[in-house]
Parts: structure tokens; C-alpha cells; sequence
């Protein structure tokens, strides 16, 4: 890709990401999930395009996390929407 993507986080990601659970992860996701997802959001092997009323949203498995995000083409941007636990991130 000619363009590296640009992130944006909304702010129901960024409350979340205050909670005692997710914070201590933060970091990882900043230091080492941004710089991938900057390249290429598209495919790794911890992206997955969802399928079904979830169409155009991708996510990205961190451990027992998993951050939810759509792509912006034509913006070249990414769209993080939120980030839960596994057990609880398809409910």
C-alpha cells in the first residue's frame, strides 16, 4: 500500500480502554496491533472480516480481547469501535 492508514478511536473505545481490564493492554495495542494495522488492515493472522449484520467490520484478536474496527477507503483511515473480551464480544 502507497498510503499508511490512519487511526482514529471513538469515544466508546477510549472509555473502555480506561477500565482497569483493558488499560494494562493499551500499550500492546499502541506499540504493536497500530503499526500492523497501519500497514494493512485487511489481512494478518489476527484480523478476521465479520460476516453477516456485522458486514464491514473487521477485528483483531489480542489475547482473550479482541478490538472491533471498520476501514475507511477513502479516507485511509480506521475506525476503532470497541474492544471486549472474548466471551463476551459477539453477544
Amino acid at each position: 500500500m502507497l498510503n499508511n492508514f490512519e487511526i482514529a478511536e471513538t469515544e466508546s473505545f477510549i472509555s473502555k480502554i480506561e477500565d482497569r481490564k483493558f488499560k494494562k493492554i493499551y500499550q500492546k495495542i499502541k506499540d504493536y496491533v497500530y503499526p500492523q494495522l497501519r500497514l494493512n488492515p485487511f489481512f494478518g493472522s489476527n484480523i478476521k472480516k465479520l460476516k453477516g449484520e456485522f458486514e464491514g467490520i473487521y477485528r483483531y484478536r489480542i489475547g482473550d480481547n479482541r478490538i472491533f474496527y471498520k476501514i475507511e477507503n477513502d479516507k485511509v483511515l480506521i475506525i476503532v469501535l470497541d474492544i471486549s473480551d472474548r466471551k463476551d464480544a459477539y453477544r
